[in-house]
């Protein structure tokens, strides 16, 4: 195989190593030093909020805002079946109980789907919308690779029945608005709280970490006491609340504060990318390569095909395996969450887009330092393979 090209790889050109030479040099290695309060003042700055608390993953991050959110034992909290498992295990880390509602053509979360579950499946006495006599307090939003959701379409319903909104923005880092209601806000800043995912494959990186916003600064405050153990006397070793180790170390912080003066350049060339292989797949009538919600600018963060299964019959797993021989690096959607083993069990709602996708999509290579070059080998291949499976 004379080359490969990966999915998506973190880019380092910029003062990576400088500051996290710096961090080592001043002996702030672990959960203090000022590299987190810079990186946490610089996504404040980018996301245009108030404050922002770096922690150790998305996970963590969407796990303090259900804390937050007061999700406690037998609440229900409303998930979507079609995204990475992380986005719900939350839920049952609070021994709440997940119900799945399904995706429209976004693959994010349907908002008429979702009115349609709270209005015709639950009660509502004014105060409180149950389930079963179960409350529900939540409703988990994810922007599903840098896709903003229906943001326009979800927070009408979850005001109407007070529902916390926790962003799941771990995928979509950069991704705004530009007309509507919201227009000029940041996925991530919406509702009530928004997590984000600094994981190595993202649009930035800080090996592992996260962060986590939300639209009262006191709630940040609060994660941020939570993500540290809850210390509420740090000499004397006092802690009046059960706290977690989620706090992000300085070392990470440092990466990450290098990461985020390269982040407009990432945007950009992700956006450009993306153009290049429109241009490719354009009138190519087996794949239709996935589109951004319109009146939003997204991060681009990846790039999705949907097959066309009527005309290709291989499994998803035969073509990427094919692919992988070709020196191409791509990926299938995820597994529903609802199919998994620890969710089989649980209530779906309606299920009929997300299955749809999830034996369609594949995810093709996205890196922010991948060539024209390459982007065209890519695109050309993939054309060359569905023609041939088409004939077959």
């Amino acid at each position: 195989m004379e080359r490969f090209i990966p999915l998506s790889i973190p880019n380092f050109e910029g003062n990576e190593k400088k500051y996290v030479d710096d961090a080592l040099e001043q002996g702030w290695v672990s959960t203090g030093g000022t590299y987190i309060t810079k990186l946490e003042q610089g996504l404040a700055d980018f996301l245009k909020t108030d404050n922002v608390a770096a922690c150790q993953s998305g996970t963590s991050a969407l796990h303090l805002s259900m804390i937050r959110a007061g999700v406690q034992p037998g609440d229900v909290v409303l998930v979507p079946p079609l995204t990475f498992i992380a986005a719900v295990n939350p839920v049952k880390y609070q021994f709440a109980v997940p119900v799945f509602i399904d995706c429209d053509d976004s693959l994010c979360m349907d908002p008429e789907k979702l009115r349609k579950f709270c209005e015709e499946e639950c009660e509502y006495n004014g105060i409180m919308l149950s389930y079963k006599n179960h409350p529900v307090k939540a409703v988990v939003v994810v922007h599903v690779f840098g896709n903003m959701a229906d943001m326009e379409g979800i927070m009408p319903i979850a005001e109407q029945y007070h529902l916390k909104v926790i962003e799941d923005a771990t995928e979509a880092l950069g991704t705004y608005y530009t007309k509507g209601k919201y227009a000029g806000k940041y996925a991530g800043t919406i509702g009530h709280y928004g997590a984000f995912s600094f994981n190595g494959n993202k649009i930035i990186t800080t090996g592992g970490g996260g962060a986590v916003t939300a639209k009262d600064t006191r709630d940040v405050d609060y994660i941020r006491y939570l993500s540290t153990q809850a210390k509420d006397d740090p000499h004397y070793y006092i802690h009046h609340e059960i706290g977690y180790n989620y706090r992000m170390t300085n070392l990470q912080a440092a990466l990450g504060v290098a990461q985020m003066e390269e982040l407009p350049e990432f945007i950009r060339r992700k956006r450009k990318n993306y153009e290049l292989y429109q241009k490719y797949f354009n009138g190519f009538s087996l794949v239709q390569l996935m589109t951004f919600r319109e009146g939003t600018e997204s991060n681009r963060w990846f790039y999705s095909l949907k097959i066309d299964k009527k005309k290709i019959k291989a499994s998803m797993r035969e073509i990427i395996t094919i692919l992988q021989g070709r020196g191409i690096q791509t990926r299938a959607v995820w597994g529903l969450i609802n199919e998994q083993k620890p969710y089989q069990n649980e209530m779906v709602y309606e299920m009929e887009k997300a299955p749809y996708y999830s034996q369609r999509i594949l995810n093709i290579p996205s890196s922010t330092q991948i060539t024209e070059s390459e982007i065209t080998y890519v695109a050309e291949t993939i054309k060359k393979l569905l023609k041939d499976l088409a004939n077959e």
